[in-house]
């Protein structure tokens, strides 16, 4: 599943798409700290020097020039679009999702209108669907009704004996836990957005019964201050159509304290939510590129899927912490904490599902 307008999906991958800057003083994070969360993302070799193109394709290429601004002290999630120098143009390659391609551009456009630099020279093309499948292929993992447990600061959720085995691009270890067998998964690239759908389908094709996914949400009401609680749910707006899926946690997790549930938005890319995509969406709870389209991978595939996020930001009240800073030493505290509750509410749902004789591998 992707959740990009209509008009691009039915383009092929041969055609060439200009990427348009968003207008950054109706962002909901304000252009300042905008810029910042820009200048985080942006290929080093673009924020140095001026090209007369930028060419943004779909390719998994850890052989051109790696970003500077890759965050190598994590075990996941920490490569970044890399890039290869022809003359003066320069053709940058993100992993390749119709979100993930389609949320770069973006971000290198409007990173260059925001510094005062022509964006009418950055375009993109999106990834045919058999690219993005052989890249999610790649994945292989011999599993029996296991439970995934997939995502964000796994190094910090699976035990600390446990050993890591490593493959291009993504590393797992093995737990059993309350007598289910667990599989910690973690990504050094980015799964965003459909990636993720296509990763719930791959690891079903594989033998998983269940995946959990660990990540982080922003909220879209103005009481909850980021890194404070905790997110989860059973369904998502995905476009207009509201998904739902077998939710592995049940009402265990929101039940819990410090745990906030309600209906997920699906978001292609932070860029844009803007102010008036929030007043479209304020009834709702949170948002997130990837938990719809996994979810819906999960209900298409007859296996169960649950999130349990950290809340990272809010993006209807701004608050000192925010996509910019997510490196400050107190914003790292509070979510190592959190990062803790969801290690036990994990650990309490199994021995819970243990004792009914419930979803056991």
């Amino acid at each position: 599943m992707s959740l990009m307008p209509g008009s691009l999906l039915t383009r092929g991958a041969d055609v060439v798409l200009p990427a348009a800057p968003i207008t950054a003083d109706t962002h909901t994070m304000g252009a300042e700290s905008l810029l910042r969360y820009l200048e985080i993302k942006v290929h080093h070799l673009i924020q140095e020097r001026s090209w007369k193109n930028i060419h943004l394709i779909g390719s998994y290429d850890r052989q051109a020039v790696v970003s500077l601004h890759e965050k190598t002290g994590k075990l996941f999630n920490w490569e970044r679009p890399t890039a290869e120098v022809h003359g003066r143009e320069l053709v940058v390659k993100a992993f390749p999702g119709i979100d993930y391609v389609h949320h770069y551009a973006l971000i290198i456009a409007t990173y260059l209108a925001m510094t005062g630099r022509s964006s009418e020279t950055v375009t993109y093309q999106l990834p045919d669907p058999a690219l993005r499948r052989a890249a999610v292929d790649r994945l292989h993992l011999a599993l029996e009704g296991d439970l995934v447990i997939v995502g964000w600061a796994l190094e910090h959720l699976a035990p600390d004996s446990g050993v890591w085995r490593r493959r291009a691009g993504y590393a797992w270890q093995r737990a059993t836990m309350h007598g289910r067998r667990v599989v910690y998964l973690g990504f050094q690239h980015s799964i965003w957005g459909d990636v993720a759908g296509q990763v719930v389908a791959r690891l079903a094709e594989l033998g998983a019964r269940d995946v959990v996914y660990v990540g982080k949400v922003g909220a879209l009401v103005p009481e909850v201050e980021p890194n404070t609680l905790l997110a989860t749910g059973n369904e998502s707006l995905v476009d207009s159509s509201l998904i739902k899926w077998d939710d592995f946690f049940g009402d265990f997790a929101a039940a819990q304290p410090g745990v906030r549930t309600g209906v997920h938005v699906t978001s292609p890319s932070i860029l844009l939510e803007n102010r008036e995509w929030l007043a479209k969406h304020a009834e709702h709870a949170f948002v997130d590129p990837e938990i719809g389209c996994m979810g819906a991978a999960a209900h298409r595939a007859g296996i169960g899927f649950g999130y349990l996020h950290v809340i990272s930001n809010n993006l209807a009240r701004r608050y000192p912490a925010d996509l910019s800073n997510e490196r400050h030493h107190e914003v790292v505290r509070r979510r190592a904490i959190l990062v803790g509750r969801i290690r036990d509410i994990i650990a309490s749902r199994l021995a819970d599902l243990n004792s009914h004789g419930e979803r056991q591998s």
